[in-house]
């Protein structure tokens, strides 16, 4: 959805630098078209079996950007009991939530079971006993999956893989049957499904079918003994191009995975984040000033790693383009953001066009964990964010003031 018109950035048609003036930066431009078509470019495609495709909102939690897709059809991937308010107030149906996440508190496992979501997926016994005496004291039957730790190598960032035994999400894989076994004996657990998610941004799809091949094991041998389940939820976890690389779609990931499952009768669950948001969205940055120290070029911008902290925290890459005249000849500069850290950084060794004071620069597929990760560090004002439909932008979230920083401290103490 982006494209250069008469040397000018569109994203779909509405001209990009407009909106860095209209708005202000750094700002977050999110494409309408591009998430729906993402969404249902991985939907269609599990048309064969009953499924449900449940958007992991910690990608993205806007509210917009929520009702778009539960607009769509979407379920909803919650993490914790903010982001199950999140999903209620955007106007998902309880019954399209699944609930992940070690460390859920009894309040949000109480807000979580008041609420009805569909499962929770479970990831140490801990935490199943918990559900169970929330359940009980509510006088309510849980239901859960418990989330299967398949002990796979996703080949991804080791801060985003999560399904390699020293991991510590979920329950082991060789624990797997006996704790199905306690969890059927409890009077407040309904055991619904199995859940397995391997990590993020994963560009190999030869992990999900290992890990695909284990989570059936289990399903076979647990219908053996009479337990038949109604989910398996296979996580999320596709990858996207960040830089032109070749990764693999939704449609390979059906042909790999659905056969392995052949004659299950129930609803499989799919959890992807990125997928469907990463590259919806742009973070629009002005270049304030441009130095040259030893032997380097440094584009220093107004926006900084509070406001996209993926390239410090994962060393992740993301393509930075000039918003007008990409022709012009180009420098190799380090695009760095105002913030005191050597590690306050957007891109470094880029060629870019030798832009001047005042231009603006685009952080391509910055739609998923961008906004979502930013925080208010060096009391930097959190970022305003615009969404596109065609040639119209509009705002979906004030840009924090300087007076929002304070505003929930106490000025005076009793």
């Amino acid at each position: 959805m982006l494209s250069y018109r008469n040397d000018r950035l569109y994203l779909e048609k509405a001209e990009l630098e407009s909106i860095a003036r209209k708005f202000g930066t750094p700002v977050y431009v999110y494409s309408k078209v591009q998430l729906i078509s993402n969404y249902h470019s991985f939907d269609n495609v599990f048309s064969e079996v009953k499924h449900l495709v449940c958007y992991a909102l910690k990608a993205n939690s806007n509210y917009q950007i929520l009702r778009t897709l539960r607009r769509e059809g979407a379920g909803v991937d919650i993490t914790s009991g903010g982001e199950l308010y999140r999903s209620l107030k955007a106007g998902f149906k309880p019954g399209k939530i699944v609930y992940a996440g070690i460390g859920k508190t009894r309040e949000e496992i109480e807000f979580a079971l008041k609420s009805k979501i569909l499962m929770f997926n479970v990831e140490s016994i801990e935490e199943l006993e918990s559900i169970n005496r929330a359940a009980l004291r509510l006088k309510l039957k849980a239901p859960v999956a418990f989330r299967i730790n398949p002990n796979v190598d996703p080949h991804t960032h080791h801060y985003i893989s999560t399904g390699q035994k020293r991991a510590k999400f979920g329950i082991p894989y060789d624990c797997a049957l006996a704790a199905y076994a306690y969890a059927s004996k409890l009077k407040g657990i309904d055991v619904a499904g199995i859940h397995s998610h391997i990590g993020s941004q994963i560009t190999e799809i030869e992990p999900f079918r290992v890990a695909a091949r284990r989570v059936e094991n289990i399903v076979r041998r647990l219908a053996g003994d009479g337990t038949h389940l109604r989910f398996i939820d296979l996580g999320g976890g596709l990858g996207i191009s960040y830089s032109g690389e070749k990764t693999p779609q939704p449609s390979d990931l059906s042909r790999s995975v659905l056969p392995i499952f052949k004659g299950f009768g129930g609803t499989f669950v799919f959890e992807p984040g990125r997928y469907i948001a990463g590259n919806a969205g742009v973070l629009l940055v002005k270049v304030i000033y441009r130095k040259s120290t030893g032997g380097k070029n440094f584009f220093i911008i107004d926006g900084g790693m509070n406001d996209l902290i993926r390239p410090t925290l994962y060393g992740a890459f993301h393509e930075i383009v000039a918003l007008r005249s990409p022709g012009r000849p180009k420098i190799t500069a380090d695009v760095v953001g105002p913030i005191c850290e050597s590690g306050d950084f957007l891109g470094k060794a880029r060629r870019l066009p030798k832009i001047g004071q005042g231009e603006y620069l685009a952080v391509k597929c910055a739609g998923a964990y961008g906004f979502a990760m930013s925080s208010q560090y060096n009391s930097r004002c959190r970022a305003a964010e615009v969404i596109v439909e065609g040639s119209r932008a509009r705002l979906i979230r004030e840009r924090e003031s300087w007076a929002d920083l304070v505003e929930r401290e106490k000025k005076r103490l009793e």
